[in-house]
């Protein structure tokens, strides 16, 4: 596994990597996100539960995500959760160039006992959220809820793509977080995944 010091000397040619390093006033965030993985990770946050989600979503994508962040989580963990969501969106764009032979496209939707998932994903260049979900429980540990819209809202618009979330089926909050990051996951490994035609998927010849 590839630690946060040595991010540097990783070989950008036999795998697809984006590497983040961002700093602000409120978050500081090391990143290494590798799209041809094992599902391997080390991930802290600060946010327990947050890592748990980030923990499946790496396994259940088959990736590999080295991640660690420092955030004003006395406060609360907005910011910290949707920076994050911003770094894993830039290192996602980094790591696919210019997307020759990938399929674009991605689909899943998983159930997590009574929670069913549903996610849909376009790679196309252009960044938009819609989440359809109602998650009756407002916090998990020092995790809030409704942060889990605005961390696919900052990974969608961050890695330029179209992302539909929506629920199906659902009562329990973790549950459903949970779907919804393993829906995630493999959703975007179809995506990233090579396609049967080759070249760019597009007729305007540009994503």
């Amino acid at each position: 596994m590839y630690k946060i010091n040595d991010w540097r000397d990783v070989s950008m040619e036999k795998y697809r990597i984006g590497t983040v390093n961002r700093i602000t006033g409120e978050t500081e965030i090391d990143l290494i996100f590798n799209l041809d993985g094992s599902g391997e990770y080390s991930i802290d946050t600060g946010i327990p539960f947050f890592d748990h989600m980030l923990q499946l979503f790496t396994r259940h994508g088959v990736f590999d995500l080295t991640l660690k962040a420092k955030g004003d989580i006395a406060i609360d963990s907005h910011h910290t959760v949707e920076d994050i969501g911003i770094c894993l969106g830039n290192a996602l764009q980094s790591a696919l160039g210019d997307k020759m032979g990938i399929n674009r496209y991605g689909s899943a939707i998983v159930p997590m006992d009574e929670a069913l998932i549903m996610v849909a994903l376009d790679l196309s260049g252009r960044g938009y959220l819609a989440f359809d979900a109602d998650l009756p429980m407002d916090q998990l540990g020092n995790f809030e809820s409704e942060l889990v819209a605005e961390f696919c809202r900052a990974l969608a618009y961050n890695g330029a793509f179209n992302l539909h979330v929506r629920m199906l089926a659902g009562s329990n909050t973790h549950h459903i977080i949970e779907g919804i990051f393993k829906a995630l996951a493999r959703a975007i490994r179809e995506a990233v995944d090579p396609g049967r035609q080759g070249g760019l998927p597009s007729t305007k010849g540009v994503l």
